[in-house]
This record gives structure tokens, C-alpha cells and sequence, in this order.
């Protein structure tokens, strides 16, 4: 599901067992991210779907990229691989407005 920053926020603050995912290169996530985020690269093909394999199915993710394009790929993926609450940040970090570690 696409969400505005907004809603991608207040949605987290409403489940359990939620996992920020930053989909972009090990470079990019170094450079900035947003708090609490977990590193999956999704331009690492063999890396990224190994690490699908090892999520737990029973949390909710919250996926972001540079501009959502990359993760709006890694939340089909995800879905395809059985992680049905996946929710992708519309517009990425470019867009985000908050804290960035």
C-alpha cells in the first residue's frame, strides 16, 4: 500500500512488531536514513531476496527508498514472497520531513 509520509507515520504508531526497511544501497543509507531503519538492497538482487527469505511474516513493513520507486518494486516483491503488510512511502526520503540519522 502507497502512503504519504503522514499516514505511513501515524499507521506505524497504530501496529505492533513494525520494521522500517531502507531498500537503497549500503552508500545511500550511510549518507542518511530514517531512524531505526534496516539496510535490505534491492539492487542487490541474490542479497535482497535472501533477506525477503529470513523477514517474519507475521510483522508489518514500512519500506522506503529515494523516491518510492524502488520500494514500491520491493513491496510487490515482498508480497509475492508472502510479507502481506507492506507499506511503501510515497515520494521516499527526498520527500521526508522528518529526522534523518
Amino acid at each position: 500500500m502507497d502512503l504519504s509520509q503522514e499516514d505511513w507515520v501515524a499507521k506505524q504508531k497504530e501496529l505492533s512488531d513494525v520494521v522500517i526497511l531502507d531498500v537503497r544501497s549500503e552508500a545511500e543509507f550511510e549518507d542518511g536514513h530514517i531512524p531505526n531503519a534496516e539496510l535490505l538492497n534491492i539492487q542487490d538482487p541474490h542479497g535482497f531476496m535472501e533477506g525477503l527469505s529470513q523477514l517474519d511474516t507475521s510483522k508489518s513493513y514500512f519500506v522506503y527508498c529515494r523516491s518510492g520507486a524502488r520500494s514500491a518494486q520491493a513491496c510487490m516483491l515482498m508480497k509475492q514472497e508472502g510479507l502481506d503488510t507492506t507499506y511503501n512511502l510515497i515520494g521516499g526520503i527526498l520527500e521526508w520531513k522528518g529526522a534523518v540519522v
